[in-house]
């Protein structure tokens, strides 16, 4: 049966490595929306290949100029700007790729969910900042989210389940997410204070947008995929891990109560987990190259340096929290690696504004949506003080 599909983020990454996968299978997926930022040209051209039914300029208010040139180009798709725009694209479609990176990808995920559609979650944010309040909302609309996160979804792979139920199985022991360590694995952690935007941006295995391969060089990005395993598998802190990867081959393990281990092995190209939730509980061809693993040679795992990646242990800090803790942490570092990226602040201010932020903000319960945005402003307001501070 085809299916309609919204890519919320369909000039990123994601949303590039999704059409990829879409353009193999003309026979299973149309594409209903197509939504960008700001990029009007990328999302113009897009929508020429395509057609969807809408396209959404979710960072831009109308203008004369480009409702013009949308028109010039004869094309029939609806053109809406603004965020509330990201709602009618998900309105649009029975399969949603929930792939816009940060806080701003919230709202449109949860009307999502709340609607009872199939989410692809390539956001972790909205996990982490919701948590139990997204979770409830999934049973009581009966929507169904398939984790693309590489690692969530290398773990439900190895939970060999046929149900797209995510929670992990009584029989689960441990879970382990992999994590390359980033650019600077090997880099002194003196000279770290030094390191340019484009040199954390220069990940070694993956293709990745500018935020989230800061995340990868700092490991707040695995920090971030704790908390969402913690939500998404429902268990406990205690039976999630991390260990060092630097192959990106082994994307997660999952121990089992009788002591076997079961991983999934894949060259690290997001079209694997993308396809996987597209066609799930069948298998679809992705184009991706066979892995090779007499090439590759050797597989190395290690315990990440609490030294070297601090924003680890201050995801560590709020794992445990079921409040507004975590989103308070999310924000704080969308702000700090923006600023970074702004060459605002160093590299190593990165952990420091974090922390100071959740030294600063109050965590409180996180029963509404209204009170984990009222947490996310708060933060964002101090984390940006902090900035501030720092760089006058």
């Amino acid at each position: 049966m085809m299916k309609t599909l919204c890519i919320l983020g369909a000039t990123g990454s994601i949303g590039g490595s999704t059409l990829d996968v879409v353009e193999r299978h003309p026979d299973r997926y149309r594409v209903g929306a197509l939504t960008a930022h700001k990029s009007f040209d990328a999302l113009l051209e897009l929508s020429l290949k395509y057609t969807p039914d809408v396209a959404v300029l979710s960072g831009l208010t109308p203008s004369d100029d480009l409702v013009k040139r949308w028109k010039q180009s004869g094309l029939k798709t609806e053109l809406i700007f603004g965020p509330q725009g990201l709602i009618s694209a998900v309105d649009t479609s029975t399969v949603v790729m929930a792939a816009i990176v940060g806080a701003a990808g919230l709202p449109p995920t949860l009307h999502a969910v709340s609607k009872g559609k199939t989410v692809l979650l390539a956001n972790k944010e909205a996990l982490v900042m919701t948590g139990a309040l997204f979770m409830r909302l999934v049973q009581r609309s009966g929507a169904i989210v398939l984790p693309v996160d590489s690692e969530h979804n290398a773990v439900f792979q190895c939970f060999g389940q046929t149900s797209h139920q995510t929670a992990a199985p009584k029989v689960v022991q441990r879970i382990t997410l992999t994590a390359s360590g980033g650019p600077f694995l090997r880099r002194s952690i003196a000279s770290l204070s030094s390191v340019t935007p484009d040199e954390a941006c220069a990940h070694p295995n993956w293709v990745m947008g500018r935020k989230i391969s800061v995340d990868s060089a700092t490991m707040m990005n695995k920090g971030l995929e704790l908390i969402e395993a913690k939500w998404l598998f429902d268990l406990a802190p205690t039976h999630l891990k991390v260990l060092i990867h630097p192959q990106s081959i082994v994307h997660a393990m999952v121990e089992f109560c009788d002591g076997s281990v079961l991983a999934q092995l894949s060259n690290p190209d997001m079209r694997v987990p993308i396809a996987h939730a597209l066609a799930f509980p069948e298998r679809i061809a992705t184009g991706v190259k066979s892995l090779d693993l007499a090439s590759v040679g050797s597989l190395q795992f290690e315990v990440p340096d609490r030294a070297r990646f601090p924003c680890l242990d201050l995801a560590y800090r709020v794992l445990g929290d079921s409040g507004t803790l975590a989103a308070i942490l999310n924000a704080a570092n969308e702000v700090a690696v923006e600023a970074f990226l702004a060459q605002q602040i160093a590299y190593l201010q990165i952990a420091e504004v974090i922390q100071a932020t959740l030294d600063a903000v109050p965590a409180g319960s996180a029963a509404s949506l209204e009170m984990v945005l009222a947490a996310d402003a708060q933060a964002r307001a101090k984390a940006a003080a902090h900035v501030a501070a720092l760089g006058a």
